[in-house]
């Protein structure tokens, strides 16, 4: 057989007999990472979605692909690869540089720390800056973790933070809400995986208004905090994901403006709200210049998280 045959067009296309290209060429893991970084490279990708370089991006998808364990990289990397995996290497490097979707979106999971959330396109891919907070259990901020009771996740998405609470509130009930019916569908499968079906119940609506005459101990959120202006220039990657998640109005603050304005009313006495607002400090603190607001600070989030309590919002 020619190494190439014409299609009906008179385009050449190359079929699995041709001796060049990186199906032939490139033989190992080792070879295939090197290439995907440089196609990432290239092709100038943003990695804001689980990773924040080409080489943690093409490690994970790569690896993923293959089925191995993704934190076992260096048994591997001399390995040589069938041609029947290379092709599903190319595909996934190819999908990822030619459609700009997240890793997450070509994988159908995200990882935060240990735990794995399934996720597709009707949710945002989970990132939080509560999640390492979480597996510490929220300390210093809370004594004793067998004392929340109750706790609320706004804004849920695909229920990743309302699983880590549970875990780390193993007595506490857990509401956890989202606007989007598409949302709480997989967050629904998320609540299942973890079997916590029991825990943690989800509610459709507007930040805090499906909760009721509840009263918790603990409210988390990480809302929708992208600007108007900010929407506007975000990378391609970012627009793969529902626009709802992201977007929140001029100043950013459309959902943190109900929460602050309405979060009193559904606290215990020592309550507290905490709440994600990523860049957004100082549009936060121009907006409430009188508020009595911790901005949390660790390895993790520097300025990136404010908690108030309960007695001292509005």
């Amino acid at each position: 057989m020619s190494e190439h045959h014409q299609d009906h067009d008179g385009h050449h296309e190359h079929d699995d007999h041709d001796h060049s290209g990186p199906l032939v060429e490139l033989v190992t893991l080792r070879d295939w990472l090197r290439y995907a970084v440089t196609q990432f490279n290239r092709n100038q990708l943003f990695f804001g979605h689980g990773s924040d370089n080409a080489w943690d991006e093409a490690v994970y998808l790569l690896l993923h692909t293959l089925s191995l364990p993704l934190d076992r990289l260096e048994p591997f990397l001399d390995a040589c690869i069938p041609i029947e995996e290379r092709i599903e290497l190319l595909d996934i490097i190819e999908k990822r540089v030619n459609t700009r979707q997240p890793a997450a979106y070509l994988t159908g999971e995200a990882w935060l720390g240990p735990y794995r959330f399934k996720v597709d396109p009707r949710v945002i891919v989970p990132r939080s800056y509560f999640a390492n907070m979480l597996m510490d259990r929220l300390a210093p901020w809370v004594d004793d973790p067998l004392a929340i009771l109750h706790a609320a996740d706004i804004c849920t998405g695909s229920g990743c933070l309302a699983i880590l609470m549970a875990e780390a509130f193993p007595l506490a009930s857990i509401d956890a809400v989202d606007l989007s019916h598409e949302a709480l569908e997989v967050a629904q499968e998320n609540v299942a995986d973890y079997g916590m079906e029991t825990q943690i119940a989800l509610h459709h609506g507007d930040a805090l208004e499906p909760l009721g005459g509840q009263k918790y101990d603990l409210i988390l959120s990480n809302p929708p905090y992208v600007t108007d202006a900010d929407m506007a220039c975000l990378p391609d990657e970012y627009h793969h994901e529902p626009t709802m998640s992201l977007g929140a109005g001029k100043d950013g603050l459309d959902v943190v403006h109900k929460l602050i304005n309405k979060a009193k009313q559904h606290l215990t006495t020592n309550g507290m709200l905490l709440v994600e607002v990523g860049h957004n400090r100082h549009l936060v603190e121009q907006a409430y210049p009188d508020l009595a607001m911790t901005w949390i600070t660790d390895e993790h989030a520097e300025d990136k998280i404010f908690l108030v309590h309960a007695r001292d919002l509005p």
